[in-house]
């Protein structure tokens, strides 16, 4: 019977609680003193780095090192256990001191992407992926470490035996594997940014990227929700990122107007008088009026008949205000960017004028003020040129055509 359940038994257990108190008092001094004085002295200096080593926690979770080490050295001078008891507890002091270290360390870790963070490469090469690899890294060699001290064998026992769990771990570790070589390439590649505006309508995300980690990156939504995306998924499927259009200076408008094919005709000499007064027209119509007269004169065509001459329409004529209403506009790019108004094909909806342009303003909210704006002056101009706008019939169409109508009388 070991001593410590006999007739010692009571003194074994005084310098048991002796030493659980003993421990006690150290992880006090510790935790309380040691790391307090720590933490006095880090917001007494300028510096920002060791800052982040105690937001981290690094120091207080090096305190647990205390009553470890305490347990450790004073197990031995408890009187009446057996070496087995002794050993034992010693191989768990050692595997606690092992575990906190390598948790101090993850925090350092932790440390270190809070400092690469406040510098402006953060945004575009972020490596908090990277140093969570290292994260496991250092528990999975805690990990060996533990039970090689436990067992009391060589930590290469353990690792010689690795290789016949390997498929096991491929398939454990399946997605760590993929998301590492992901991060990769997407750092390689400089596919996306923190802050990047993306799109992935496939995993309804359209918004910005607020985090990019080892397994996923988080994308808060325009409408305020947050999707979390596997890192890997950004390499096997497409997505949008808007991070050029922000770079460039310019944010794209291409928008349609639908107007009637009904309502294009030739203009009349009064209209085009009209137009010709016109600040944005008038380089326009007296330069095409003396194309038009030159190239009429030279084909010597009858000018009482449409067909033999070339004449100004008002199609053309509107959108060539078009182009010039925007060439002036203030928001909007007219050199060095795509600039075209154009026609589309004739649909059964009408003629398609296209607007393709850049404004110089790429908030999300000044830049549809602006295209707004735009429209709802061009709408406003469409019947200064004798034209309609194509709308399909409504109800109040049908119910106008279909209504009786009124006899002279008024019966």
């Amino acid at each position: 019977m070991p001593d410590w359940l006999g007739a010692g038994w009571a003194l074994t257990a005084a310098y048991l609680a002796g030493l659980v108190a003993l421990s006690g008092v150290a992880y006090g001094l510790a935790r309380w003193g040691v790391v307090f004085a720590v933490r006095r002295a880090i917001a007494r200096t300028t510096n920002a780095w060791d800052d982040a080593f105690a937001e981290a926690r690094v120091f207080t979770r090096l305190a647990n090192i205390a009553p470890a080490l305490v347990i450790f050295h004073g197990i031995g001078l408890v009187p009446g256990l057996d070496d087995v008891v002794d050993s034992g507890v010693e191989r768990l002091a050692t595997s606690a001191m092992v575990l906190t270290v390598a948790a101090a360390v993850t925090s350092g870790l932790n440390a270190a992407n809070m400092i690469y963070s406040r510098s402006a490469l953060h945004r575009q090469r972020p490596i908090k992926g990277y140093l969570q690899v290292v994260e496991i890294v250092v528990y999975g060699m805690a990990a060996l470490a533990v039970a090689a001290i436990l067992f009391d064998e060589s930590p290469w026992v353990f690792v010689s035996g690795i290789g016949a769990v390997a498929a096991v771990l491929m398939l454990v570790f399946k997605d760590t594997i993929l998301s590492l070589v992901a991060s990769v390439q997407i750092a390689s590649n400089d596919m996306i940014h923190l802050g990047d505006w993306i799109e992935m309508p496939q995993a309804g995300v359209d918004g910005d990227v607020t985090d990019i980690a080892l397994h996923t990156v988080k994308v808060q939504n325009w409408d305020k929700t947050i999707s979390t995306v596997p890192t890997y998924k950004f390499i096997t499927e497409s997505f949008k990122n808007w991070r050029g259009m922000s770079e460039s200076g310019g944010r794209r408008i291409k928008r349609a107007i639908n107007l009637d094919l009904n309502s294009i005709r030739f203009l009349t000499e009064g209209e085009i008088e009209k137009l010709q007064a016109w600040e944005l027209l008038h380089e326009y119509v007296a330069g095409k009026a003396t194309e038009l007269e030159s190239y009429n004169a030279e084909a010597g065509g009858n000018p009482e008949i449409n067909a033999d001459i070339r004449r100004l329409t008002n199609i053309g004529t509107f959108r060539a205000y078009v182009a010039a209403y925007l060439t002036a506009h203030p928001k909007i790019h007219s050199n060095g960017y795509t600039f075209i108004v154009r026609q589309l094909p004739a649909t059964a909806s009408g003629l398609p004028l296209e607007i393709y342009c850049f404004s110089n303003d790429q908030d999300w909210t000044r830049y549809e003020g602006i295209q707004s704006d735009i429209f709802d002056h061009i709408f406003a101009m469409v019947p200064e040129f004798s034209l309609r706008l194509f709308q399909d019939p409504t109800g109040a169409d049908f119910s106008e055509w279909t209504q009786p109508g009124e006899s002279p009388e008024g019966g």
